[in-house]
């Protein structure tokens, strides 16, 4: 009779052939960081040598509580505990009713915002998915306006509206019904904005489809830290409120706090027609999304959008605490503002004293741009060498983007830039 294995996981220690033999290709993150890992909490990440390393990638903006936050670690251990509902679908709970409660008082309330909540499925892009849908069954029109370098997930909805020629390719099939148009800045300034938007909204011979939605990110992440400005975002909104046109901001990276308020449009003054949100918003990691959109925008039939996961109540729980935690006041936005002011500073003086590389970014979203290309990914590994997890993004992987934990203390911060730093210096200096 064989005797099966019952030492405990976090005992045990795999070699990497577990991960090569047996897993698909498709894997990316690992391939930069060749580490085993075993536990994390707060900003590091510890591998299977007992290595710590500072987490400056956060779970791609999932985490912005950091790991194991222990508020929302204790919520949920004592909702597990106490046997409460794990799957629901859509079905009424409490742990559900105590999130919509806390995120209507604490998050849009406040805020003047007046939203009808749905529960798309787990993930951003089941967010994003529903939102194209909503739009298009709103308003009978099939085109989307998208925009250069925008990354909105990875199933065919969201890929049709992703700039990324790589993972458009994934597809397999045409990608149709979406236009991009050039993001804030694209052209350097050389184009004045939207000229060449609204000329082929007005032209009958451009062959510009009037669109049901313009779906865009306030800053994009994965196509290399690209920040648009307040007045460019208040103009969009301006002209799709005069062209009948719905605004959809995606925020499922940007949002919960990551740029300093809770929604990364509050800064414009802008009040978008539909919002999705996912990555923090369960606050520990644990999948959940949301697409908010206007009443009047609310024309579903009963499970015309559905999902088997979209009932994750313990992410509900932790969702209602984290909430609860660090969104009744406006401590943690002055602490993000703050450490985003600090990256700054630090990038800055590496951009005054090595030439070739800028920054740019918001709050606590802050990307290190490298005219050589391949600059950034040895950045990143030297740093991960020294103990830091970051990793690049754009469309030429050539900006060093970091998503620190929001929460991360000044020490910590002070530290992973040191080690940053230092990589720089390593790699241009």
């Amino acid at each position: 009779m064989q005797l099966l294995d019952t030492t405990p996981v976090l005992d045990k220690t795999f070699d990497d052939s577990v991960f090569t033999a047996h897993e698909s290709e498709v894997r990316s993150y690992c391939r930069n960081w060749p580490a085993v890992f075993t536990t994390a909490k707060g900003s590091y990440i510890t591998d299977q040598n007992g290595r710590e390393y500072l987490d400056f990638f956060a779970g791609a903006g999932s985490l912005n509580y950091g790991h194991n936050n222990p508020e929302l670690k204790k919520a949920l251990i004592d909702y597990i505990a106490d046997d409460g509902i794990t799957h629901g679908l859509d079905m009424a709970t409490v742990a559900k009713g105590n999130f919509i409660e806390k995120f209507t008082q604490h998050i849009l309330e406040p805020r003047g915002l007046d939203y009808k909540i749905q529960f798309p499925g787990p993930t951003g892009t089941n967010a994003v998915e529903s939102a194209l849908k909503l739009a298009r069954k709103v308003t009978g029109r099939e085109s989307i306006i998208s925009f250069t370098n925008a990354f909105h997930g990875m199933t065919l909805g969201s890929l049709s509206v992703t700039g990324n020629s790589m993972k458009r390719a994934g597809a397999g099939i045409p990608l149709v019904h979406a236009t991009p148009m050039p993001f804030d800045n694209y052209f350097g300034g050389v184009v004045e904005d939207f000229a060449w938007f609204e000329r082929v909204l007005d032209d009958s011979g451009s062959g510009l489809n009037r669109p049901a939605a313009v779906i865009v990110e306030t800053v994009q992440g994965e196509g290399g830290v690209n920040v648009a400005r307040a007045e460019w975002l208040r103009a969009l909104s301006d002209l799709c409120r005069r062209r009948d046109i719905l605004l959809i901001v995606d925020d499922v990276q940007m949002g919960c706090g990551r740029t300093g308020e809770f929604f990364s449009f509050e800064d414009a003054g802008i009040k978008p027609d539909i919002v999705t949100l996912s990555k923090s918003i369960s606050g520990y990691g644990l999948p959940f999304a949301l697409t908010l959109f206007k009443p009047e925008l609310d024309v579903w039939t009963p499970g015309e959008h559905n999902g088997t996961f979209r009932g994750n109540n313990p992410a509900f729980v932790t969702a209602a605490k984290a909430i609860e935690t660090y969104w009744t006041d406006d401590t943690l936005s002055r602490e993000i503002h703050e450490k985003g002011d600090r990256i700054h500073e630090v990038f800055s003086d590496l951009c005054n004293r090595y030439d070739g590389i800028s920054t740019r970014g918001r709050g606590m979203v802050r990307g290190l741009a490298f005219e050589d290309h391949t600059a950034a990914g040895k950045v990143c590994a030297q740093a991960f060498g020294n103990g830091l997890l970051a990793e690049t993004s754009g469309p030429s992987d050539e900006v060093v983007k970091l998503l620190p934990p929001l929460t991360i203390s000044r020490a910590d911060l002070d530290r992973g830039l040191s080690i940053l730093s230092d990589a720089v210096k390593e790699v241009i200096g």
